[in-house]
This record gives structure tokens, C-alpha cells and sequence, in this order.
């Protein structure tokens, strides 16, 4: 199977050897940044081998732009180093924080939007920009809880972030799913407020539906599944808004085969086709 230049795959260790063996007919691979920070040894050696026949994103989870404490030194020189190794198409991170007073968790965690905040996230994606020489993607995150002190909706927050700080986005659609049904937004309203110049990439993956006491839904972000018909369904009014973004399939855990994967991967073809098919009936 071959799948179309802007159709990628997360990359994950249990692929590495039959990749660099087959080659197969992949547009590109995206990796978390954080797994290639070590001087040496086999993960990165692979990575370098890879990034010879495919390109290569860097999709990190540890920068925790949202932190008052300010991004890390040390995290930042290595990303810079990885990303002076590895020459990605893309470098990226996450609209959230992770770290505090030296003490780093591991998850992504959410903030207030607020100016405070605001001004945060603006502060350290500027430095982060500044010391790597590049523009980087901030994704939106998928939540579970909103604070009561937001002031901003989240996709204004995003936008206004880029818009100050020359980032641009990595529109999650699979995250605004979650979100969304968690929090009762709506989503094509998220979409259209996003300037069709912002999205630079696209992710779409699985997730999973935990029922609550009170008879209600929550949806988490897993990435251990195939994805659902409805994250199918907008990530189809995202590509005809948007046109033909680099999109990349995430599965984090239950990892499939390889094969699987590029089949789920191939899904969205159609999608990318339909957008020049309906574009080229309003062009006639």
C-alpha cells in the first residue's frame, strides 16, 4: 500500500527494525522529541537511519510551556541538539504544563486561560522559538476539567498565541473531539475561528469512553484504538476547511502492527481526495 506524502504514522519502538528493513511507503514519521534526548544508543541511532529515507517530526510532551517556573535549560538545549541531529519537518508541543518547582509529572496538564497564563505561554514560546532558530506547532490538549477563572475561550487562546509569537498550530482533531464532548463546545465553531494560515499539521487518533455515575460520558485520549466515526467525520470538515494538511496517525499504547497501522493511516485519502474534488466543482 502506498499512502499518500502528507499521510504519516507515529513512530514507535516496536517498528523500528522492520521499517528500516522494508521501507515502507509512508509519507512521513512523527516521534516524542523526549525518547531521542540521550547521548547515544540504539534508539537514536534509528531515528538518524530513518530519518535518511523518511522526514522526520518532533512532537515533544516535556517543554511544559504553561509553567510559571519557565521552560528548562537543560530541556532546551537538548531538544536543540536533537533537532540540529535530525533536521525535522516539524518541531511541536502541547498547550499545557507539566513541571513545577523542580518536580516534573507525568501528564499534560491544563491551565486557566487567563492573561496571566497568556502571558506565560507567550513568554516561553518565544524563547523556545528563539534559542531553536525555528517557528514550533503548539497543539491544542484534550481536558477534562475547565477552571472557573478562564477568561478566554481555548481557540481564541491558541490563536492569539500565534498570532503574537509567530508559532502556528497542531490541530489535534481527535483532542477537540474529547474536549468538546467533555466540556459541551462546539466544535466546528473552534474550527472556523482559526485562520486558514495557522494549521501547519493534523492528528487524528483513538480514544476511549469511561461512563460516569451520574449516567454521563467521558471521553479520554488513550491512543490505544482505531479512531471513531465521529473524529472521521471531523476531521473531514477539517480538511475542507483547512485543504490538504499534513496529517499523522497516533497510537500510543496497545501498539498494532505495523501494517495495521498504514492501513488506518490510508483512511485518509479519501478525506484529502474529497477536498479537491469539492474544490475543483466551486473552481468550474
Amino acid at each position: 500500500m502506498t499512502l499518500n506524502p502528507l499521510i504519516g504514522i507515529g513512530l514507535r519502538y516496536p517498528h523500528y527494525t522492520q521499517v528500516l528493513e522494508e521501507r515502507p511507503s509512508i509519507g512521513w514519521f512523527e516521534v516524542h522529541s523526549e525518547n531521542f534526548f540521550s547521548n547515544g544508543g540504539n534508539e537514536i541511532k534509528a531515528l538518524l537511519n530513518i530519518s535518511e529515507y523518511y522526514p522526520i517530526s518532533l512532537h515533544g510532551v516535556g517543554l511544559s510551556l504553561g509553567s510559571s517556573d519557565g521552560i528548562s535549560k537543560v530541556h532546551l538545549d537538548r531538544l536543540s541538539n536533537l533537532v540540529h541531529q535530525v533536521q525535522p519537518k516539524f518541531v511541536s508541543e502541547h498547550l499545557s504544563w507539566g513541571h513545577v518547582g523542580g518536580i516534573h509529572m507525568p501528564d499534560l496538564l491544563p491551565v486557566p486561560y487567563t492573561e496571566e497564563s497568556f502571558n506565560t505561554f507567550k513568554r516561553s514560546i518565544s524563547i523556545a522559538q528563539d534559542f531553536l532558530k525555528r517557528e514550533i506547532l503548539i497543539e491544542n490538549p484534550s481536558s477534562y476539567i475547565e477552571y472557573k477563572s478562564s477568561r478566554l475561550h481555548e481557540s481564541y487562546f491558541l490563536v492569539e498565541l500565534c498570532n503574537q509569537t509567530g508559532a502556528k498550530i497542531l490541530l489535534d482533531v481527535n483532542n477537540l473531539f474529547i474536549s468538546s464532548w467533555n466540556h459541551g463546545w462546539n466544535t466546528k465553531e473552534y474550527i472556523d475561528s482559526i485562520p486558514f494560515n495557522l494549521v501547519k499539521e493534523i492528528h487524528i487518533a483513538g480514544h476511549s469512553i469511561k461512563e460516569l455515575s451520574n449516567d454521563s460520558t467521558l471521553r479520554i485520549d488513550t491512543h490505544n484504538n482505531y479512531v471513531c466515526d465521529e473524529v472521521w467525520a471531523l476531521y473531514d470538515y477539517t480538511v475542507q476547511r483547512f485543504g490538504p494538511i499534513p496529517t499523522l496517525l497516533e497510537w500510543d499504547a496497545d501498539i498494532p502492527s505495523l501494517n495495521v497501522l498504514i492501513e488506518e493511516a490510508s483512511k485518509c485519502e479519501s478525506y484529502l481526495s474529497s477536498y479537491k474534488v469539492n474544490r475543483g466543482v466551486a473552481n468550474a
